[in-house]
């Protein structure tokens, strides 16, 4: 059973189908090139058109000129062959003189008619933008003939004219035409090729070089071979080369923290869960020991209990940082003196050891996040007592002075200690995860931490100066909140 032909495929008009270009840096140059030179050659032909015609009609002119002395020579004057050889020699049809101001005509081509009158060329005019349509006139005008006016070069006179056919000026002028076309063309042609190339070779391939490069990296940044070879070249392909290595380089660098990061995550995740168990045991037994009336442990409970309640959150904070973002801080006003001793007891000072020696008013408050603070304010005082503590010859024995300065809507908390100071080593990194411990051990988290919350509240945590003499941080928050109370301060009033 014969089934029905599907119908033809319709098909879209020429006119109508989309022109698809060439995509490759390399081909687009090279057609630009090409169109540029082109158009280039456009604005010659004009003037080089207008230019040959004026030879042309001037060179008509002078042979002219020269065929008129034939009537000096020969007394009784030109025979009538004569005069028709020498003006078709000369390729006119009339040649006329004006001397003094009196106008003679000195051959004629015999029975000469014009059917229209002859279109006026002035070749003693100076040039205009009218001198460059000339040869547009004689190409598309239909007079046939032209009355060429120009000054005498070989006789005493005022000028010479000639009439001229113009049928074989038209025919040299579309040869000339197309030869400046041809011309133009192979210019453009050589001009592209040759842009082309050089471009090519000192453009195109070497960002060639840089986007495989890209591309390699992108898909596998562990790829030794992926590393651009820089070229040495001092232009902007090489300025390109160094950034996109140095690019790379910090890359992998952030990726491996990244990668750290996560690892770190998935094992805080691990052990969280039997840390926090183990914690709320602890808890338990710290609340039977509050059932007992012993001042020593009423002294000690509250500090035990703090230290558990941290251990935890530090648990957790050490997990959400390698996973996701610090929550957004519950700014209030904070006793600073408070937070400065509760975090000097968390971060292991001791007035025997390395001792805090606090500036800070007793009722000054800052603008912050208590939770977050406290963190803040441990992590560096617990970075500069590491400092000290390892530090040979000084026997754990080292002081942080903090200082509270407001002004301008900020608070500015200055730590100062009397440590080793940094190397130039850990100071590149000092605030990059992994990068700024200079601790055996160490993890390089302190700072990054710190600095994080800071730029929560929309401060930040700078390194002043470290010399071997120590050490300068300072906690930079926004708002300068007034005094507290005095019964809220109150608890700062013990000696620390």
């Amino acid at each position: 059973m014969a089934t029905d032909a599907p119908p033809p495929e319709p098909t879209t008009p020429w006119w109508r189908q989309r022109i698809v270009l060439p995509v490759g840096l390399s081909a687009r140059l090279l057609l630009l090139t090409v169109l540029f030179v082109a158009i280039a050659n456009l604005f010659i032909i004009p003037p080089a058109l207008a230019a040959f015609e004026e030879q042309w009609l001037l060179d008509r002119v002078r042979a002219a000129e020269l065929a008129s002395f034939v009537e000096e020579v020969v007394p009784e004057g030109p025979s009538a062959r004569m005069s028709q050889q020498l003006l078709s020699g000369a390729g006119v049809v009339r040649v006329a003189i004006q001397t003094e101001g009196m106008r003679r005509l000195v051959m004629q081509q015999d029975n000469l008619r014009f059917t229209e009158t002859p279109y006026h060329v002035d070749l003693r005019q100076a040039r205009d933008v009218w001198w460059l349509t000339a040869p547009m006139q004689t190409l598309f005008g239909t007079g046939g003939y032209a009355r060429v006016t120009a000054e005498a070069r070989f006789r005493a006179a005022d000028f010479v004219e000639v009439v001229v056919p113009d049928a074989r000026l038209k025919t040299e002028l579309l040869t000339y035409l197309w030869n400046l076309i041809a011309v133009g063309l192979f210019t453009s042609a050589v001009a592209g090729v040759l842009v082309y190339v050089s471009l090519n070779l000192f453009l195109v391939r070497p960002m060639q070089r840089i986007t495989r490069s890209m591309e390699r990296f992108r898909a596998n940044p562990e790829d030794a071979e992926a590393s651009l070879t820089l070229s040495g070249r001092r232009d902007e392909i090489g300025r390109a080369e160094e950034e996109l290595g140095r690019m790379q380089a910090d890359l992998r660098v952030a990726l491996t923290s990244q990668r750290r990061l996560a690892a770190l995550g998935e094992a805080v995740a691990k052990i969280n869960h039997d840390l926090r168990n183990m914690l709320t045991s602890a808890q338990l037994a710290s609340e039977s020991l509050a059932a007992i009336d012993d001042p020593k442990i009423s002294r000690a409970l509250p500090r035990l209990e703090r230290a558990l309640d941290r251990a935890i959150t530090l648990a957790s904070n050490v997990l959400t940082y390698g996973k996701t973002e610090e929550p957004a801080p519950d700014a209030r006003p904070v006793v600073l003196a408070q937070a400065l001793e509760t975090a000097a007891e968390d971060a292991r000072l001791t007035p025997d050891g390395v001792a805090l020696d606090s500036e800070v008013p007793l009722r000054a408050q800052v603008l912050a996040d208590a939770e977050q603070l406290q963190r803040m304010l441990v992590n560096i005082l617990r970075n500069a007592r590491e400092a000290i503590v390892e530090t040979a010859g000084r026997n754990g024995k080292g002081k942080v002075t903090v200082s509270l300065t407001q002004a301008d809507g900020v608070s500015v908390i200055r730590f100062e200690d009397n440590g080793p100071g940094l190397p130039d080593k850990a100071r590149a990194g000092l605030f990059q995860p992994f990068m700024g411990s200079t601790r055996r051990g160490g993890t390089g988290l302190g700072l990054a931490i710190a600095r994080e919350l800071a730029q929560n509240h929309g401060g930040d945590v700078i390194l002043v100066e470290s010399s071997p003499a120590g050490s300068v941080f300072e906690i930079k928050l926004p708002g300068t909140p007034p005094l507290a109370p005095a019964k809220r301060a109150a608890k700062a009033e013990k000696p620390q």
